[in-house]
């Protein structure tokens, strides 16, 4: 019997043809090899792109008559291409897309900026030093410039074309059906855009699967992991705590080693364990250390600096913005423009968050009040509009409605980040009566101060809940950096075009 056909013996009837179309998927590893022929393309598109473009705006040699120059320069160029791939080999652009679930480019800027400095300097220093050609300061500061910006756009196009072929996806199966690892699989048929089908879920007792688990076939106990690989090209396996023993555990992993097959372990208190850790070894015992959570203060020092420019060029920008919604609120209902409420920020100090007027004047909270209560007991899913935004009725005036649908109603709160009471980024800020229902590690969100968009605004579907939302508050503050905070500003106004982004 082949081994497609042992594995179909083991699950029922139901899941064969959702087994069927994994199986008609990308081959073992094309992900890898096809995001990395994409990112040396479009690093040698984007530096070929600013070289042409920094010749033509820069202009030709002092003598018109001279043609020999631009080719010996272009000889010296094309001759230094093949080791700006073996810098970007260095720098570890090439293979860091075919383990990760997230990443883009924003996350390597730092690593292309590396690459085009060290680039535009060798073939400075070549020209120089070789005497072959002459080059000009300006025109190699032009082109570092134009190559930075055309590698990374570049980068972003490559990534984007990638996600849409079928050979970018990455067949996984998830070893342990309990609470963990349902929350994995549930996170990875929410976000297709991560490039993982999952194929499906080993263990020997598994739960309940429920809502878009249904159709995630339970392929049998963790014995039958090598069948799977085999049947289905398998390229990941998650370990999320089955109920095998540990040493039957490391027998099979240990087993399939030689299969060229990426083994991801989640790890014990998962809960704590955020994208900054510290891995070392005792004696070859790993350990993983836990950084302080809190901003350090030359870090605080750039994010207030950033935020203070940040709102400042947003308050003049938005000024005729500001005018119309003001207009626009005033005539549609009676009362104040701006919304006055307590929240909490950093350090649980209360200050009062400004928003344009989205409800009639005397609207109690009591809907918000038990809506939050049941989602924290029940662990409900939220709506489809948000955790933090409930439609109640005829309470929302007919501007209140496209103000928060598009976030506008949060202009106002550019104001609280100019006074120091909230950041352009950071976890939303909470009302007191929420902090009743918070478990111990989600006041983790007070050591930074509360922001406009924050990771769950920006990366959440619909579909989280709120202990999820709030996890992911208390995860960025553990893997704050400030590219993670230019990354966030920078898709929050995808978010928001595409009415994806929640506020309350």
């Amino acid at each position: 019997m082949s081994a497609t056909h042992d594995v179909s013996a083991i699950v029922d009837v139901r899941t064969l043809e959702v087994l069927e179309r994994a199986r008609t998927l990308g081959g073992p590893h094309r992900r890898g090899w096809l995001v990395r022929r994409a990112l040396v393309t479009a690093d040698l598109v984007g530096l070929i792109a600013a070289f042409g473009l920094s010749a033509a705006i820069y202009g030709t040699p002092t003598d018109p008559t001279d043609q020999v120059q631009p080719l010996l320069e272009l000889l010296v160029f094309g001759l230094t291409l093949p080791v700006w791939v073996l810098l970007g080999m260095l720098y570890g652009l090439y293979d860091r897309d075919e383990a990760r679930t997230e990443h883009s480019t924003v996350d390597e800027f730092t690593g292309v900026f590396s690459l085009v400095t060290a680039g535009a300097w060798l073939v400075f220093t070549t020209s120089f030093l070789t005497g072959v050609t002459n080059p000009v300061a300006e025109r190699m500061v032009l082109f570092w410039l134009l190559a930075i910006a055309l590698v990374a756009a570049a980068r972003a196009v490559a990534r984007s074309l990638c996600r849409r072929s079928r050979s970018y996806i990455q067949k996984t199966v998830i070893l342990g059906a309990g609470d963990v690892g349902q929350l994995i699989a549930r996170k990875l048929v929410q976000h297709p855009e991560y490039g993982i089908h999952l194929v499906g879920i080993l263990d020997d007792a598994p739960k309940d699967r429920r809502g878009e688990l249904e159709d995630v076939p339970l392929l049998g106990p963790p014995s039958a992991l090598p069948k799977v690989i085999r049947a289905y090209d398998v390229e990941r396996v998650i370990i999320a705590f089955s109920n095998d023993p540990h040493e039957e555990t490391l027998r099979l992993i240990h087993s399939m080693r030689g299969h060229d097959v990426q083994f991801d372990l989640v790890p014990r208190l998962f809960e704590l364990v955020g994208p900054r850790v510290d891995m070392h070894t005792v004696e070859g015992l790993p350990l993983v250390g836990l950084p302080p959570a809190r901003i350090r203060r030359v870090s605080r020092v750039i994010k207030r600096l950033i935020d203070i420019v940040g709102a400042s060029i947003g308050l003049v920008a938005t000024a005729p913005v500001f005018a119309f919604i003001a207009w626009r609120v005033r005539r549609d209902s009676p009362g104040p423009v701006f919304f006055r409420q307590e929240r909490l920020g950093l350090d649980q100090e209360p200050f009062t968050a400004l928003k344009f007027r989205t409800m009639r004047v005397g609207t109690d909270d009591s809907v918000h009040r038990a809506y939050i209560k049941a989602t924290m007991s029940a662990g409900a899913e939220v709506e489809s509009n948000g955790v933090y935004k409930l439609d109640r009725g005829d309470a929302i005036t007919r501007s209140g409605h496209w103000l928060r649908s598009t976030s506008l109603d949060e202009l106002p709160q550019l104001i609280n980040v100019l006074r120091g009471e909230m950041s352009l980024v950071g976890p939303r800020p909470c009302l007191a009566y929420e902090v009743e229902h918070f478990s111990p590690q989600h006041f983790e969100r007070f050591l930074v101060p509360a922001g406009l968009p924050g990771l769950w605004q920006v990366t959440a579907r619909a579909q989280s809940t709120f202990g999820e939302a709030l996890d992911m508050d208390v995860a960025y503050v553990r893997g704050w950096s400030l590219r993670l905070d230019l990354r966030l500003l920078f898709r929050t106004p995808v978010q928001v075009i595409s009415r994806r982004a929640s506020t309350r």
